[in-house]
């Protein structure tokens, strides 16, 4: 468990800060890093005085424990050096789970890469935290209505993904297409440094599917197959429809491809088995195509670097075929799981969870950057967006 969570950190800085650096405009290389760098010291700190508590502790209020957390780990306070959750320390728990709460707001970042202000992105990633992140986390992990519900994500499809993926959306809608969006060449300026991003996203994905199982046993080593395997196909699959659909197959799409088979079987992870990891990465790698590129052109919203159409939509298709290919035979559970054994309600209980966390997310995401914007200002000036983010907010260039 100390290993998943130094991988899944690792998934931030540098992979994520690689992935998207390299695929954004040179003058905007050093910003999108910086914003990633700045959201890991960030939610550490937010994470340790009010996240975990939020999502993780029981609420005094039986009624309200189904919707939100308690305050009795504010800060830390109480977290005993010999206390468990489960069979680890509850300090390591505790930190894993902060892996996942630095990677979630950092990907949206994505979304509306090259135009918001930093001051104002700090200060939205902070409410989003915990207005946002910590009530879904505490909903599907924490022992709130949709784990009573039976929502399956086993590492994150919800929680993280489908979560992150609207706020994206909903973030480049609310800004705006960047200046010349459409008419001029926005071409990523580094597509080897994307190419590293993404195989440090994979192999740190292993401490993000494995380790959500919390052990070292059979079911986390078959998390770690079934995530390798959807990878692998999901990375063919994007390789494949481009290169019918555009002559060509491109680097920047086998690495979308991969990140989208990645989104897809977080959800499933520890409960489908290889056959089943393997239509779930096809069904990704394509439709995640589809949609970043299609989808993407006939709507005309300039979610800059695809995070609505690899995490959002990606954890949708993986969250709904969990509800297809859970089975027994990894679950160890006594009754069938998913629509391989016999029990296809549980996609309808799939679809009520990425209801909730669409809305939710969605709606509050709106209503926080609507706040954000009366007292901050959402967007840089149209002059730093011409020259550059790195020198005008950061006083940084890259050669």
């Amino acid at each position: 468990m100390l290993t998943s969570t130094a991988l899944v950190l690792l998934m931030t800085i540098p992979g994520l800060a690689l992935f998207y650096g390299g695929m954004v405009r040179k003058k905007n290389v050093v910003a999108i890093s910086a914003q990633n760098f700045a959201i890991v010291g960030l939610m550490t700190v937010l994470w340790m005085v009010i996240g975990y508590s939020l999502a993780f502790r029981a609420n005094p209020s039986e009624a309200m424990n189904a919707y939100i957390g308690g305050f009795d780990r504010l800060f830390l306070s109480g977290l005993d050096v010999n206390a468990l959750s489960g069979s680890i320390p509850e300090s390591l728990f505790m930190v894993f789970q902060m892996t996942f709460a630095i990677i979630t707001p950092a990907l949206i970042t994505g979304a509306f890469a090259d135009r918001m202000k930093f001051s104002s992105l700090l200060v939205f990633m902070s409410l989003w935290l915990i207005f946002i992140y910590a009530p879904i986390c505490h909903w599907v992990w924490g022992g709130g209505f949709l784990s009573a519900a039976g929502v399956l994500d086993f590492a994150g499809g919800t929680v993280v993904h489908i979560n992150a993926g609207i706020a994206g959306l909903v973030a480049c809608l609310v800004l705006g297409p960047r200046k010349g969006y459409g008419h001029e060449n926005m071409a990523p300026h580094n597509v080897v440094l994307t190419m590293i991003g993404a195989s440090l996203l994979w192999v740190g994905w292993f401490g993000f599917n494995a380790g959500s199982e919390l052990a070292a046993d059979g079911r986390a080593s078959f998390a770690m197959v079934v995530t390798q395997i959807a990878t692998g196909a999901a990375a063919l699959a994007w390789m494949f429809a481009e290169w019918i659909v555009h002559k060509k197959p491109t680097l920047l799409g086998m690495c979308s491809g991969a990140v989208a088979g990645l989104v897809a079987i977080t959800p499933a992870s520890g409960f489908v088995d290889p056959a089943g990891s393997l239509w779930i990465g096809i069904a990704a790698g394509v439709v995640c195509f589809i949609a970043s590129t299609s989808v993407k052109r006939a709507i005309g919203y300039d979610d800059a670097l695809d995070v609505f159409g690899v995490h959002c939509i990606g954890g949708i298709v993986g969250a709904v075929l969990t509800g297809v290919f859970a089975t027994m035979a990894v679950t160890g559970a006594d009754a069938p799981v998913g629509g391989i054994d016999g029990n296809w309600g549980q996609v309808l209980i799939q679809l009520k969870g990425i209801g909730y966390t669409l809305v939710w997310s969605g709606l509050g995401t709106f209503v926080l950057l609507m706040i954000v914007k009366i007292f901050f200002g959402l967007r840089v000036s149209p002059q730093e967006e011409v020259e550059g983010l790195d020198i005008n907010l950061h006083g940084e260039t890259v050669q």
